[in-house]
């Protein structure tokens, strides 16, 4: 069984950085995209940002261009969100996703009930 364990998040005051971890787990294929979206309040859903085990290629939103940046550890099968300069409109869910294939052209998720997978989501708060 697929899982994600998401750790990170947390307050922090505009222009602070935090990072979050994706750990996947039960992965029968290596080759996968892997990501974040993020939920705020009376939002739309954003893709934030994906990256493609095959060959680590990387999208980000066009908003957290620059200030976020997306790593990984394809041995620990864990995904590293870095972000830094946060601003208050930062503040969102952010769910770890996990796809088979590389990242869509566009970075988005699909979020398929029936392929895909996502974790429950931890909590960042950016403070003016």
């Amino acid at each position: 069984e697929v899982q994600l364990v998401e750790s990170g998040g947390g307050l922090v005051q505009a222009g602070g950085s935090l990072r979050l971890s994706c750990a996947a787990s039960g992965l029968p294929f290596d080759d996968y995209a892997m990501g974040w979206f993020r939920q705020a309040p009376g939002k739309e859903r954003e893709s934030v940002s994906c990256i493609s085990s095959n060959d680590g290629s990387t999208y980000y939103l066009d908003s957290v261009q620059g200030r976020f940046t997306i790593s990984s550890d394809n041995a620990k099968n864990t995904v590293y969100l870095q972000m830094n300069s946060l601003k208050p409109e930062d503040t969102a869910v952010y769910h770890c996703a996990l796809e088979w294939g590389p990242c869509n052209d566009d970075g988005h998720f699909n979020l398929d009930y029936d392929t895909d997978y996502w974790g429950k989501g931890t909590l960042v708060t950016v403070s003016s």
